[in-house]
């Protein structure tokens, strides 16, 4: 089984392209946190690139942008190419199944603007108690 489940934050704006026969891929990296703390008592991270298509990979460049939080579902691929020095160099990517969109969505304007209440809150001590104990199905 090939399976990949990863918490982590953007560290670069999701870029979006096209293939020939018009199938959207998105492609990003995230930095993950890793549990434990080093011998200076810091939390290290870990860099993986992430890779979404056709419908997930248009949401993700509509919704994400660098530093958001976001849970990855997915599978590891490997792939090799040739460098221009003739080198052959090794790639292991996240291929995205799922992508689910963590912490608040923004709004045009930037911050998510308070809700508007209709009324005001009552206090406890302005609650009337009511009486219909006979109407209860119970």
């Amino acid at each position: 089984m090939n399976k990949v489940i990863l918490t982590g934050n953007l560290t670069r704006d999701p870029e979006l392209s096209t293939t020939n026969s018009g199938v959207s891929v998105c492609r990003f990296s995230i930095a993950v946190q890793r549990n434990f703390q080093n011998s200076e008592g810091e939390r290290e991270a870990d860099f993986f690139n992430v890779t979404v298509w056709r419908n997930r990979a248009e949401n993700c460049h509509r919704f994400l942008k660098k530093g958001s939080k976001c849970l990855v579902i997915g599978r590891l691929q490997n792939s090799t190419y040739e460098a221009n020095d003739g080198s052959k160099r090794y790639v292991t990517d996240i291929v995205a199944e799922d992508v689910e969109f963590l912490g608040s969505r923004p709004s045009e304007g930037g911050d998510i603007p308070p809700r508007e209440t209709s009324a005001p809150k009552k206090t406890t001590s302005e609650l009337e108690p009511i009486d219909d104990d006979d109407s209860l199905p119970f």
